[in-house]
């Protein structure tokens, strides 16, 4: 992996700031080194919805590197960032040379092509309110801290950003808060939330289709 760390260029990003916008040319792809990135879909309306939150080792704009299209979907910094920016064409000759690296990068555009079919099948078959559960859920399992009254997590900044990963829109989002709140299935201080239950949580993924 020399001939890939002589060859890729670090570029820095603020929080907020846009990386590249769906439809631009695609000039290579990104391996975030530091921070995370925010891969998203912009509807006309200007609705949001997010695919993907990548941190470091995650990698970005696989597929357009492949195939020559541009990017499909846009990607912002989530916070302060380091991305390690490789070209088309030095890509391109590292597979000529290494065909194992295309075959890993292969893997990695399959795992996102099975996240993107959940999305889909998500927000094809799912109510607003399995999908929150469903988003709560993972959130407790993958981050949250076990105490005495139950599992605490922190919800995204804003409701609207909670409302692009779950695709819907912030006042729904509101609405089911509070219902899980009133049914005693969550507790609420302002972004922080603890589940008191979490198998009770769960059991709405069972019956909120």
């Amino acid at each position: 992996m020399t001939f890939l760390a002589q060859r890729a260029v670090p570029r820095k990003f603020t929080g907020g700031e846009i990386v590249f916008s769906e439809g631009d040319p695609c000039a290579g792809m990104y391996v975030v080194e530091s921070g995370h990135v925010r891969i998203f879909k912009t509807s006309a309306g200007g609705r949001e919805q997010v695919l993907s939150i990548d941190g470091p080792g995650g990698s970005i704009a696989e597929l357009p590197v492949f195939d020559g299209g541009n990017y499909p979907a846009s990607v912002s910094a989530v916070e302060d960032s380091t991305l390690l920016f490789i070209s088309k064409q030095d890509f391109h000759a590292l597979c000529m040379t290494h065909p194992q690296v295309a075959l890993k990068v292969l893997r990695v555009v399959g795992a996102r092509l099975r996240k993107l079919v959940g999305i889909i099948e998500e927000l094809s078959f799912t109510t607003v309110r399995h999908r929150l559960a469903a988003f709560l859920v993972r959130m407790a399992q993958k981050e949250g801290q076990r105490l005495s009254e139950g599992i605490e997590i922190t919800l995204p900044a804003s409701n609207q950003e909670l409302a692009s990963q779950i695709g819907t829109v912030r006042e729904l989002v509101s609405r089911n808060l509070s219902r899980f709140q009133s049914e005693k299935l969550i507790q609420m201080d302002g972004r922080r939330i603890v589940i008191p239950n979490l198998k009770a949580l769960q059991a709405e993924l069972d019956g909120s289709e």
